[in-house]
């Protein structure tokens, strides 16, 4: 008997290493790295930098550092799109004259380079929708195709964070007592989400396997990226203003890129949602299925909406906090707050019913579809259709 319970596994949570065990040589090395350059930037620029200002950065190194720990590609994307950034800055030489260089006008200027990520979103929706037709005509997991697919994505989400880096640059050329963080305007913030979407998608593709999703949440982002393209033709908008009082605060560096990264999960769960929609269907007939099974990606569509949610509610805390510093008043019901809480309830009551009362399939997943409509309009439909303290964001 004392034989037979020495020969017992132990439990998963008593051999299970804690976080900071499991990370290898490499993992310190990019830390390493990461704050060498950090104490670069505070050496360059530091004196040009106010005290939030430099909390942030050496807070932004310290999510970085946290990102190529936890999402393993982090480590070589944050440094290329950091390097690509400085051969841009060194390019221009502290003249935006300079755009006109090869190199800057084709491949490194910050529209440049949003141009090429709106062009391999689409290169990526289109390798991602081809590999999976021909993935589920020889019945295989991936080929090639798919595997294109994942690397146009993270070309685009390169080019779209470079892009970011090396616009928050020229702006300062531009208007050197005026210069800000490329997070104030439309334009900019949907680049954001297109890097931000990108990112979490690959995330989930590479821990589940999902590659055959792509062609949905690419096809998402393909939409985006044709209202970008619009939206500069037609408004202009990628030229860069100087911020207008209300976003001169540094609130705003913090509060939308937590709010975006909400805004991306959102999305992705809707476009899941579709994906698991159709593969209950395939199910339920019986037939072939050409997409991974519903239940996994009911997973995945959970996983991304209690990230987003969590965000969402960080972004909306942190919202509240600079409606304080800004007007006196956390919360006065302005149309985008009373909009933004109705978000926040619509997944609150969502999570409290796939943890708590089980839910699971059909329901939850016209529910996430649904979700999207309702943060869409709260994103730009009141700042278009309503007025209030917000509407500073009008298209």
């Amino acid at each position: 008997m004392t034989e037979h319970y020495k020969t017992l596994p132990e439990h998963e949570l008593l051999v299970r290493k804690s976080f900071i065990r499991n990370l290898n040589i490499w993992d310190w090395v990019f830390a390493a790295l990461v704050f060498s350059g950090t104490v670069f930037v505070q050496t360059r620029s530091g004196m040009h930098m106010d005290i939030y200002e430099t909390v942030m950065l050496w807070a932004s190194a310290g999510i970085a550092v946290f990102l190529g720990w936890f999402f393993k590609p982090m480590r070589w994307f944050v440094p290329l799109s950091v390097l690509l950034a400085y051969a841009a800055v060194d390019l221009y030489g502290g003249n935006i004259k300079s755009a006109e260089i090869f190199l800057l006008r084709y491949f490194l200027s910050s529209q440049s380079a949003i141009m090429w990520q709106c062009a391999f979103v689409f290169f990526a929706l289109f390798a991602y929708i081809s590999g999976a037709v021909l993935a589920s005509v020889k019945n295989v997991p991936t080929n090639t195709l798919l595997g294109m697919g994942t690397v146009f994505a993270w070309v685009s989400a390169v080019a779209g964070f470079t892009g970011l880096l090396v616009r928050w640059h020229e702006s300062y050329l531009l208007r050197p007592d005026a210069g800000h963080i490329p997070v104030s305007n439309l334009y900019e913030v949907f680049i954001l989400f297109l890097v931000i979407t990108a990112l979490m998608y690959l995330y989930y593709e590479g821990k589940f396997a999902v590659q055959k999703l792509g062609g949905f949440v690419f096809g998402f982002m393909a939409v985006v990226v044709g209202f970008v393209l619009w939206y500069s033709v037609s408004r202009e908008a990628h030229t860069i203003q100087p911020l207008i009082p209300a976003l001169q605060s540094w609130w705003m560096k913090i509060h939308v890129p937590a709010n975006f990264i909400g805004y991306g999960a959102f999305c992705i769960s809707a476009m899941l949602g579709i994906a698991e929609l159709v593969s209950l269907r395939a199910e339920g007939k019986g037939g072939k299925l050409w997409l991974p099974p519903s239940a996994l990606i009911d997973e995945v569509m959970y996983k991304a909406i209690a990230v987003g949610f969590l965000f969402f509610t960080i972004a909306t805390i942190l919202g509240a906090l600079w409606a304080a510093d800004a007007w006196g008043r956390y919360w006065s019901w302005d149309p985008k707050e009373t909009w933004a809480f109705i978000v926040w309830l619509n997944y609150a009551v969502w999570l409290h019913l796939r943890l708590v009362a089980g839910w699971r399939g059909k329901v939850l997943a016209w529910w996430a579809i649904i979700g999207l409509f309702v943060t869409a309009f709260a994103f730009i439909g009141v700042n278009m259709f309503l007025s209030g303290l917000h509407s500073y964001g009008t298209l």
